[in-house]
């Protein structure tokens, strides 16, 4: 995790009810009227938008909401009530979720922790699961959708989140908490804050664990979190410094892959039809013990130290160094027992896979035949940042901020053997320096404890590939405001240069090929690519109920690592360029002490975009591949509204509506490549592994580009509170599936639309006060999906169902059958279609009813 503190935020900011969700916490944490204004002071290099100030589209969810809320949620979800966003639990493992903001996905939202950015630098991935204690310690989550607010030259194409975390210098005091929830759910935390002494020293301190199993078959996990800070400034003094540390190391069974319709239904025990939404496809027993094939490891411990020097009245400087060591990785299988891979050991009953079968194959084999392990794919990194700002008020209206942001990122990416599985050895033949390698040593898909980063494995005992990336990045940014009364306008740009180089262990320098015949070396220097943004917006203060406001901003944004160095090779990419981003917006606020609301129009074009789908599965050959397109271009338009009502303190209400219309513009390129070899995959009944996609006017899929949420809080006597939350999703669309638009007829179906769902929440708080209110007993429970509602969250594939037309006549053994014939036993054959889609469709389930309690005692 990477948590800095209070004192890296930009300003002293307000956060009016006007922008947040179920503002009033429970019980009498909260006695003013909700016009009222809850001052925050925050300072140091962070961009928090102001409400009627800063002219962006944003929302923001406080402290006590989490804690309510989030329950045994993944920590995305809570923004699920947030115009425009759409979080799910991805595959169902902890910490699997996907965030997506208007149609973008995370690699393309800035996720920033206190103003430092979070996103991996070779791809722009967040690995939640990395970051699964953050919601422990979060303070407020701020959304910016859109550009956003931020002066870093950043990716924050669909928006930013910015996640404010507790700080050194809080209140003396602390908790004790207890959770428990559905699959044997268990979470413990202890924090402590000691506030600060007369000296000016203060104090911070959490731990908990987090362990049971998700809702999802084969998905048990066990996670840790952890975070130390201490803060000094001396009484009166300018100089105010803190230093934080945090990490979650953590591991989990995974379900990575999407399952078609077809087995979700196929293997339901009671075979009534209907789904079995817990099925996972990446497990079994071994020994009779839970064994998965997809386990995911990782620690990621992020230290900081943070400086904010007062240099007079008008000027301030806030700098902060940070340093992230993350270690870990996710398995797979790789190989063969007696010529057969995993899919041969797979029950046709249950659908889990037979490891003791698996055990005993390899025992009766040896390693030049051939044997099946679980192997271990590692992503580790080291990575250091400097981010400095100078501010200064030139005078009551105006003032600028300049600095820079400096990043230095290496990464190791190769595979270990975790599990022989009764074998005596692995043959690699991967590594072109030495001869065929025998590996025995295993690596136990365990977390590292090492704060410090811990050891990398020995090159001897890599097998697959052993690649690292290398990222140089140095920027700087400038911003002018201008703010009266009425008006509050600034102009910002940035300009950033990313240097980005590919080593590859495995290759002989000079000799080995790439897949169009240059030669390669193991290292190929750095590429460095120049990237820019300016934004400019306005706000005006109508009176005091009512304000407008617009933004349009420009991104030259450099693609990321594997669009410089593409099919996994040691070669600069011929038709490489900066993707171009074009937004604009325009938004209406409306103030009154009971009532606030809020309305924006936006359209983002996005252009000259590069994609690379990973981890798809061909079911055919139960082959998986990986998809390079290039050439996409899009276009994001829609209109957002959300509200809230505070009638008095029995009640209050709040809701959303967004309604988005995102679609490609154009078409664009695909090219498949395996992923085991990184050969060339062709696509179905072709000789070419490169084809074009018929993209144009196609809708954008992933995220639903309708969502509504409405929720109400109770609260019918002192110290207790109910609270009830509806979420509707519409226009819900499959994620870009290159073989379904490969072919001009099928791509001229569309992307398959997902069917609409709705979801209800309940709550119930109760709140028993000691020695004044200073100490207190909180009991919470959730019941999520309360109504069991079986619902496809997303699909990896976009199937229509079929047409005549997609039929031919064939002749086998004598025996002619015409495509009508063939056609008209499949559209009779009930198991093809589910709810009106094709049941080979990849899909995700949504979880059924789950639910969790909480009991905590403050101190």
């Amino acid at each position: 995790m990477k948590l800095i503190n209070k004192s890296m935020l930009s300003a002293v900011i307000t956060l009016s009810t006007a922008s947040v969700y179920y503002a009033q916490q429970v019980q009498d944490t909260v006695k003013t009227k909700s016009n009222d204004i809850e001052q925050v002071v925050l300072t140091g290099v962070a961009d928090i938008a102001k409400d009627r100030k800063t002219p962006v589209a944003v929302s923001t969810i406080k402290e006590a909401q989490i804690v309510e809320r989030l329950g045994n949620q993944e920590f995305p979800e809570i923004l699920n009530t947030t115009p425009s966003v759409y979080a799910t639990k991805g595959g169902g493992g902890f910490g699997d979720s996907k965030l997506n903001i208007r149609g973008f996905s995370q690699n393309n939202i800035a996720v920033m922790v206190n103003g430092m950015p979070v996103n991996d630098m070779e791809g722009g991935s967040v690995y939640w699961s990395n970051w699964a204690g953050l919601s422990d310690v979060t303070s407020a989550m701020q959304v910016q959708r859109g550009l956003g607010s931020s002066k870093l030259a950043i990716a924050s194409v669909g928006g930013t989140v910015n996640i404010i975390t507790r700080a050194a210098d809080k209140k003396q005091g602390g908790i004790v908490s207890l959770g428990l929830g559905n699959d044997d759910y268990l979470k413990t935390l202890f924090a402590y804050n000691t506030g600060k002494s007369a000296k000016g020293w203060s104090s911070s301190f959490l731990m908990s664990r987090t362990a049971g199993s998700m809702y999802a078959d084969g998905t048990k996990f066990e996670g840790y979190n952890y975070y130390f800070a201490v803060g000094y400034k001396k009484p009166g003094g300018n100089h105010d410094f803190q230093f934080t540390i945090t990490g979650a190391p953590q591991w989990h069974n995974q379900r990575s892959f999407a399952i078609s319709i077809a087995n979700y239904i196929g293997f339901n025990p009671d075979q009534d039809g209907t789904p079995n939404r817990r099925y996972n496809s990446d497990w079994g027993y071994l020994k009779g013990e839970e064994y998965s094939a997809r386990v995911n490891y990782y620690h990621k411990p992020v230290m900081s130290l943070n400086w904010d020097w007062t240099m007079s009245e008008n000027s301030k400087l806030n700098t902060v160094l940070y340093g992230s060591f993350g270690r870990g990785g996710g398995t797979n299988t790789t190989g063969t027992a007696n010529g057969k891979n995993l899919a041969s050991f797979r029950d046709a009953t249950t659908g889990l896979y037979n490891f003791d079968n698996v055990f005993a194959a390899n025992q009766a084999s040896t390693p030049d035949k051939g044997i099946l392990i679980r192997n271990a794919s590692i992503n580790s990194h080291n990575w250091f940042g400097l981010i400095s700002s100078f501010n200064h008020k030139i005078n009551d209206n105006m003032k600028f901020t300049t600095g820079i942001d400096a990043r230095y990122y290496y990464g190791y990416h190769y595979q270990v053997v975790t599990d022989l599985l009764g074998g005596s050895g692995y043959l690699d033949k991967a590594n072109k320096n030495i001869p065929p390698n025998l590996v025995t040593a295993v690596s136990k898909p365990e977390a590292s404890w090492n704060p410090f980063g811990g050891k990398i494995d020995d090159l001897n005992n890599r097998i697959g590939y052993s690649n690292d990336g290398e990222v140089l990045w140095y920027g700087a940014f400038g911003q002018f405001e201008y703010t009266n009364d009425k008006i509050s306008a600034f102009l910002q740009g940035s300009v950033s240069n990313q240097g980005f180089q590919r080593i590859d262990n495995f290759i002989i320098d000079g000799v080995t090929t790439s897949k169009r015949g240059e030669i390669m070396n193991t290292k190929t220097g750095f590429k460095n690519l120049f990237g820019y943004n300016v934004k400019a917006g306005i706000n005006y203060n109508i009176d005091e109920k009512h304000n407008i406001f617009g933004n349009v901003g420009y991104y030259e944004k450099q693609p990321f690592f594997n669009a410089v160095y593409r099919s996994n090779e040691n070669v600069v990419s011929p038709d490489l360029t900066n993707e171009k981003i074009f937004g604009a917006e325009l938004g209406y606020g409306f103030r009154t002490a009971q009532f606030n609301a809020n309305v924006n129009l936006y359209r983002t074009t996005w252009d000259d975009r590069y994609l690379r789908r990973s981890s798809l599965r061909d079911v055919a050959t139960n082959k998986t591949f990986y998809a390079e397109i290039t050439g996409l271009n899009e276009v994001h338009m829609g209109v957002e509204v959300d509200a809230n009502y505070t009638l008095n303190k029995f009640f209050s209400a709040f809701g959303m509506f967004s309604y988005g219309d995102w679609y490609y513009r154009g078409n664009a390129t695909a090219t498949l490549f395996e992923d085991t070899t990184n050969l060339p995959f062709n696509f179905p009944g072709t000789s070419s592994n490169e084809t074009q996609l018929y993209l144009d006017k196609a809708k954008v899929g992933e995220a639903a580009q309708m969502t509504a949420a409405l929720g109400f809080t109770i609260r019918p006597v002192t110290n207790l509170s109910f609270d009830t939350t509806w979420r509707s999703t519409s226009n819900l669309y499959a994620s870009l599936d290159a073989y379904n638009f490969s072919v001009k007829s099928t791509a001229e179906r569309g992307t398959l639309k997902l069917p609409n769902y709705n979801l209800f929440d309940l709550g119930i708080s109760y709140r028993i006060n000691l020695n004044n209110k200073q100490q207190y007993f909180t009991i919470r429970g959730n019941v999520y999906n309360l109504f069991d509602t079986t619902y496809i969250a997303e699909s990896n594939t976009s199937t229509q169902i079929k047409q005549l037309s997609d039929f031919a006549t064939s002749t086998t053994g004598g025996v002619t059958t015409t495509a009508q014939q063939k056609y008209d036993a499949y559209m009779n054959n009930p198991k093809n279609f589910y709810k009106g889609l094709d049941t080979s469709n990849q899909v995700f389930f949504g979880f059924g009813r789950t639910w969790a309690a909480t009991l905590s005692f403050n101190f």
